[in-house]
């Protein structure tokens, strides 16, 4: 990973400083690829029916299913993180997740926080859904200005909870264009293989077809919203009275956990995280 990034990520992730290791162009590399492919574990790979990695996670659901290698996963990983962070620094943007009743119309939210920055002078304002997460909570992503007035006006939509996410950009929006390009050059000198199994898109919810469907949907993803919550349905969509599969959630955290106790009670009591420091634990004992 330190010949292929040009520097050394290991050292970052144990030492710091912190404020470098959550920037953009390191945090994607080590969060993701680095320690989810890190934790998967033999005895799941070979009996793996599907597998679907939320945003730049979708690369190491990838490598996992034979479909890209590691080092040159890796490497659009680099790439792709920044051309991101240079996208976030070019324009004062963030993301914000939003927990709303029933009620709530986030699309009509997003539209009155638009015409908010064009009465403010703004062109073209961006204020979209950029992660669907599960039926009463979205992310929220676009131009500050935008998110100020829903925190603001949190109560006219039915906002029960929002909070600003410690990103530096609108990530799966327009306002990553800039990303798209250099992406798609490095994923077109990449050998992609079918995966091995299936693997969801963020973009559509669906399975990957064939390597053109994935080099094309990964370039996409970067300015498309993450279409988790509908992942979630496809992956687990199966007869009345078929039995769930296992589901480990690989890397730091367990909100993709969280996130499907919501959208599926009785997937997620087949759930179980996977994380290094459990490795390490199991490892010792």
């Amino acid at each position: 990973a330190e010949k292929v990034l040009g520097y050394d990520l290991l050292s970052l992730c144990l030492e710091g400083p912190r404020d470098e290791l959550d920037r953009t162009r390191h945090c994607q590399p080590a969060v993701r690829l680095m320690f989810g492919l890190g934790s998967v574990s033999v005895q799941v790979l070979e009996s793996c029916v599907a597998a679907a990695g939320y945003s730049v996670g979708e690369f190491a659901a990838l490598v996992f299913a034979g479909a890209l290698g590691f080092a040159e996963a890796l490497y659009a990983v680099k790439v792709r993180a920044e051309a991101m962070q240079k996208a976030s620094e070019a324009v004062p943007s963030g993301m914000l997740s939003v927990f709303g009743r029933r009620e709530a119309n986030y699309k009509f939210a997003c539209l009155e926080a638009r015409k908010h920055c064009e009465s403010l002078g703004i062109e073209n304002p961006v204020c979209q859904i950029s992660n669907y997460l599960f039926p009463d909570s979205r992310v929220i992503a676009g131009h500050l200005q935008a998110l100020e007035f829903l925190q603001e006006n949190a109560r006219k939509y039915y906002f029960t909870r929002t909070k600003m996410l410690p990103v530096s950009g609108a990530f799966h929006t327009r306002l990553m264009e800039p990303a798209v390009e250099p992406l798609a050059e490095v994923l077109k000198s990449i050998e992609i293989q079918k995966p091995l199994v299936c693997v969801y898109s963020n973009v559509d919810g669906k399975k990957y077809m064939h390597s053109n469907h994935i080099q094309k949907l990964l370039a996409k993803q970067v300015v498309s919203p993450v279409l988790w919550e509908q992942t979630m349905h496809s992956v687990y969509e199966r007869k009345q009275g078929t039995e769930f599969p296992y589901t480990y959630e690989v890397g730091p955290g367990k909100q993709l956990g969280a996130i499907l106790k919501k959208c599926n009670l009785k997937a997620w009591k087949q759930y179980n995280h996977v994380g290094a420091l459990e490795d390490e634990e199991a490892a010792e004992t």
